[in-house]
């Protein structure tokens, strides 16, 4: 198989409870993008690297950013998210893929909520978009019944 439809992806906020944690379903959303994974380089070139070529090793890694796209509704309870992007704390986040079949997989996502960009077009539908930066190691599991 060349690939995968990704209609019926979701995406979940968190609600910070603990020992568990429930995480609501954003209503609407049209796209998602990321987490995008990406390591920083540690140039290690010495006057003796062989043949004159840098030398480089890995870094640290970073979790990236994650963008949603939502067909915004401000009375649609799951758009009110002011609270997520006025607080400097992490919170978790959910992708999850395939949801409620034996291939369902989920991303499980710590960050900070960095962007709200709304859209009000004369001639569209309204827009929102989120940006969230990935505080620590985005994770992906098989979570399939």
């Amino acid at each position: 198989m060349a690939g995968a439809d990704a209609f019926g992806t979701l995406f979940k906020r968190g609600d910070g409870a603990t020992p568990t944690e429930s995480f609501t379903t954003i209503a609407n959303v049209t796209t998602i993008g990321g987490p995008e994974r990406s390591r920083n380089i540690i140039d290690v070139t010495s006057h003796d690297s062989p043949d004159q070529w840098m030398e480089k090793i890995g870094g640290l890694k970073d979790g990236g950013q994650i963008t949603v796209d939502i067909n915004y509704d401000p009375r649609q309870t799951t758009h009110d998210l002011d609270d997520d992007f006025d607080d400097a704390d992490p919170r978790n986040y959910q992708i999850v893929l395939f949801p409620g079949t034996a291939d369902e997989h989920t991303w499980t996502i710590a960050g900070v909520m960095t962007g709200v960009s709304d859209e009000f077009p004369h001639d569209d539908k309204m827009g929102r978009t989120l940006t969230i930066d990935v505080s620590g190691k985005p994770v992906l599991a098989a979570t399939g019944s």
